[in-house]
């Protein structure tokens, strides 16, 4: 239904795609990956029409409906959250304005004089409304908004006082009710918790058009596609199976296109040698004539790229004490809203717990508290003997200065450092060559997030207290933030909606249920298995 014939497009100097070939089948599900800058959210804007490729073409199945959700979600405000995800339903949406304006001119007293008219519009814009299903609209569009996280509240709130996240929520909502042809998905995870993530799931599972989404959810992608095309070097190919499948694939490809290269390196140098050893003697002439001829009739492999992989092996940090947070009768509050009352937890040295639980429940006020960023109404918070703690915030990225560079952030950070040492670990960060130059008012969220964190983790804490910290990173970033806590030796405290790395890293939990906290020994896995189920309020 959708189809990529021999693309090229190129931007300024950066060549995106050279003669690409894909095609997305009706009711298919498709992962699109590649590394940052590839041209992931390009395809996008060629399928929607937004870029025209400067060679090939995009064909697009005549009456196909095409839904794109993307990152830039435009202004949203002066109506409520449940009006605005109805307004993006397609026809029916029209119809529903036009309903709302004439109840509006009913109840006017101004327009008296044109009330008989106005009903009989009234009477055929209602008829057409309930034609087209719209005394179900709402109905529907609320029950997308909670599988999203909105209390009804929110959703009969401005969408304009709503934050960032909040507003991208609002704009994946109006794709999922509009139930098109075609879903086009760019990072629909990210700004979703856990619970909304698992139902976004879910729906997607059902739905029945066509699905071509990025995410950087690996477990995400592993549940929903069943097909992958990667952008690399320009190309599109394609991959059957999920992510996992995907990875397998392309390490599999990889090793046979080195092996092919040695191979014929070996091979070339072989007949090299005898080229030389023998181009002198006459009575080799003919032999060696021979074997240039036939050199020159090979068609030379290129060396395959190598791609990069990111390390960081987490420095040795100093030992703490084994007690490292003592919480003791604890409170807090914000107004009238008990957020905890009389919590008492131990996180002794080595302990990793993951704390889980619905939005509002208060995971992340809890590890201000331990931070230190807030201060509890009752009770104490105390951290043990020798606790070096290291915080990791969303609003810490907030902090970075926009003029300084990647380098220049380090280096103030750091002054003892060597340029050497800084340049490695901005390196180990996904910063080589000149990205350490870049200014972080241009760097991407996901950038900054990996900046704090190479500071954060440089430091060598003993406590790690972790709010969402694989926000914004790419599946690669994801799996060297994961290897390097693997091997930490000191303490952790986080929230994240990544469940694998929940699952890798945790080994205890704490669930902020209605009924109080609850703490689980054993990890993340040993929770689902006890709880029967993956996320606090999903059954």
């Amino acid at each position: 239904m959708i189809r990529l014939d021999q693309i090229s497009l190129q931007h300024g100097r950066q060549i995106l795609f050279v003669d690409a070939v894909a095609a997305i089948h009706r009711g298919e599900k498709v992962g699109l990956v590649g590394p940052n800058g590839a041209g992931k959210s390009t395809i996008f804007r060629l399928i929607t029409r937004e870029e025209i490729p400067d060679d090939g073409q995009v064909s697009i199945d005549r009456g196909v409906s095409i839904g794109y959700f993307s990152q830039d979600v435009g202004e949203m405000s002066g109506r409520p959250v449940v009006a605005e995800v109805m307004d993006g339903a397609g026809p029916v949406s029209q119809v529903a304005a036009e309903l709302r304006a004439l109840e509006h001119a009913m109840a006017d007293p101004a327009r008296a004089d044109d009330m008989d008219e106005i009903v009989e519009r009234y009477g055929e814009v209602q008829g057409r409304f309930e034609d087209l299903g719209g005394y179900a609209l709402e109905a529907r569009a609320r029950e997308v908004l909670a599988g999203l996280g909105f209390s009804q509240e929110m959703m009969d709130n401005d969408v304009g006082r709503l934050s960032g996240g909040w507003k991208m929520r609002v704009a994946l909502a109006r794709i999922l009710l509009m139930q098109p042809d075609a879903m086009l998905l760019d990072e629909p995870s990210n700004h979703l918790d856990i619970e909304s993530l698992i139902w976004l799931e879910n729906f997607l599972k059902t739905y029945e058009g066509a699905l071509l989404m990025t995410s950087h959810d690996r477990e995400f992608l592993n549940r929903i596609v069943k097909r992958v095309i990667e952008i690399d070097g320009g190309e599109l190919t394609s991959y059957s199976g999920n992510y996992d499948f995907y990875e397998a694939q392309r390490a599999q490809s990889e090793a046979q296109a080195e092996a092919a290269y040695q191979r014929q390196q070996s091979k070339l140098a072989k007949e090299m040698r005898f080229i030389e050893r023998f181009k002198a003697q006459a009575a080799k002439a003919a032999q060696v004539q021979s074997r240039v001829k036939q050199l020159d009739k090979i068609e030379k492999l290129e060396p395959p790229k190598r791609r990069s992989t990111l390390v960081f092996d987490f420095p040795a940090c100093p030992r703490s004490g084994d007690d490292v947070v003592k919480i003791e009768h604890m409170s807090k509050r914000y107004g009238s809203k008990v957020i905890y009352d009389d919590l008492s937890l131990v996180i002794r040295r080595r302990e990793r717990w993951c704390v889980m639980g619905v939005n509002g429940a208060g995971k992340s006020t809890l590890l201000k508290l331990v931070a230190g960023e807030s201060e509890p109404d009752g009770g104490t918070i105390a951290l043990g003997a020798s606790v070096k703690l290291g915080y990791f915030a969303q609003h810490s990225m907030e902090v970075l200065q926009p003029e300084q560079t990647v380098l220049q952030t380090l280096e103030q950070s750091f002054p003892l450092a060597s340029g050497g040492s800084l340049r490695a670990l901005a390196g180990c960060f996904g910063f080589s060559g000149d990205d350490v130059d870049k200014t972080c008012r241009i760097l991407s969220g996901g950038e900054k997030a990996r900046l704090v964190l190479a500071r954060i983790l440089y430091e060598r804490p003993n406590f790690l207290v972790l709010d969402e910290p694989t926000n914004h990173l790419d599946v690669a970033t994801k799996d060297m933030l994961m290897c390097a806590l693997d091997d930490y030796d000191g303490t952790m405290l986080f929230v994240s909606h990544d469940r694998r790395f929940l699952a890798r890293l945790s080994n205890r939990v704490l669930e902020l249920s209605p009924d109080g906290p609850i703490p689980y020994t054993g990890g993340y896995l040993e929770y689902v298995a006890a709880s029967g189920h993956e996320a606090p309020g999903l059954r």
